[in-house]
């Protein structure tokens, strides 16, 4: 299933960037979403490139009744982002997202893209897909609405975090 999203920033592409590597942001935004952040790692590396590793335990009441009793009360998610500078000013993530134990996983891409008037884009675009006989469907639906989830905590969280700088 592909999934796809966007949120707009009343910031630059720097201050936007500096917010999304924070750990107190990505600690916000999880909880935000109903997610209990196990851990959160911002390591940079050589020629601009960032990771970002969390592992989270996201609750599954997005997923329909008859799938919950094969996953339990809470999935445990391990997601990591790669995060390039590009041209213009612009950065650049790949994203895996993975959920222990379960034959689900999301894969795709983060940009981060100045707008005209100053602030700037980020756009998500992803594939989720489970490998779960005749419940694949059903899985990948709840998996998207997580993710959805997740975005927009993102944005409510980062107006808030904008707005006190």
């Amino acid at each position: 299933m592909r999934l796809s999203a966007e949120v707009r920033y009343p910031a630059d592409v720097a201050t936007v960037t500096a917010m999304l590597r924070d750990p107190a942001f990505i600690d916000a935004k999880l909880r935000e979403a109903g997610a209990t952040p196990e851990h959160v790692t911002v390591t940079p590396g050589a020629d601009g490139l960032t990771t970002i590793a969390v592992r989270s335990l996201i609750p599954t009441a997005a997923i329909p009744a008859h799938i919950r009793g094969f996953v339990g009360a809470h999935l445990d998610v391990r997601q990591v982002e790669v995060w390039q500078d590009t041209e213009a000013g612009a950065r650049r993530a790949t994203i895996a997202v993975e959920i222990i134990g379960a034959p689900v996983r999301m894969t795709g891409t983060i940009t981060l893209v100045p707008d005209a008037d100053g602030g700037c884009t980020e756009t998500f675009a992803g594939l989720v897909k489970a490998s779960v006989p005749l419940f694949a469907a059903a899985v990948e639906n709840g998996t998207a609405a997580a993710l959805r989830e997740a975005v927009e905590a993102e944005e409510r969280v980062s107006r808030d975090w904008l707005a006190r700088l």
